[in-house]
């Protein structure tokens, strides 16, 4: 029997443990019998071997820099059937300044709204955290990555992100509008969707601060259930 072989891919910045949150999922894949292979470079993209012999990626890399042939070789992978999956700024936030590689993942990261100024702490590790909501949209309901799956709370870091119309949403969340923030109504925002690139799939998870959000069952249940959707089908 022929193994799925899966490529992590890892780096970026510390501050999102890049290294303990990709390990959280190596247990994952041995189980469902993936040969996996970890890189600490996106230099791997541009190797066409590499990636034409790889089921999935999961990439974990906030912001830092890709070069042109990198994301070239990423988005012909995709295009050719090799699945991408991520949460939070491993891959809504990755290479800012890539164009090409925002329209793959369909979507940017701009912001996470803070608390109310008078509600935050010294800590300044927490001044973005808040409590909000994960609401699973009609689509969400039936999909298999999050069927069965209810809405939930989390308290951490609220991703905000500039999205387009590829992406099939299955979980929004909603930035409120207090008299204290510039923007005057609601906005609703992608929290997980899929996206269809050539034979290739996209999943990506906004949340995903920290390892003990990644320990939430609800979002344990969405990444690896979306390892499996997004990896090559054929």
């Amino acid at each position: 029997m022929i193994r799925p072989q899966a490529l992590i891919v890892r780096g970026g910045w510390d501050g999102h443990d890049p290294v303990t949150a990709t390990e959280r999922f190596i247990p994952f894949l041995a189980a469902n019998g993936y040969e996996i292979r970890v890189e600490e470079s996106t230099a791997v993209y541009a190797d066409p071997a590499t990636m034409a012999a790889t089921d999935l990626v999961i990439q974990c890399v906030t912001m830092s820099e890709i070069t042109y042939d990198e994301v070239m070789g990423l988005r012909a992978a995709v295009q050719a059937g090799t699945g991408l999956t991520g949460w939070h700024g491993g891959i809504a936030d990755s290479f800012r300044a890539s164009s090409d590689y925002l329209q793959l993942i369909g979507a940017q990261f701009a912001t996470h709204p803070a608390r109310q100024p008078v509600a935050m702490s010294h800590d300044v590790a927490d001044i973005n955290f808040r409590t909000y909501t994960i609401d699973f949209t009609p689509l969400g309901r039936s999909h298999w990555i999050t069927e069965g799956l209810e809405d939930f709370e989390l308290t951490t870091e609220q991703y905000w992100v500039l999205h387009d119309d590829l992406n099939d949403v299955l979980a929004t969340t909603t930035h409120p509008a207090p008299e204290w923030q510039p923007w005057h109504r609601p906005i609703v925002s992608p929290a997980i969707w899929t996206r269809s690139w050539g034979k290739g799939r996209v999943v990506v998870t906004t949340p995903g601060h920290s390892v003990e959000i990644l320990d939430d069952k609800n979002i344990t249940t969405v990444i690896e259930r979306g390892i499996l959707w997004a990896t090559r089908t054929a």
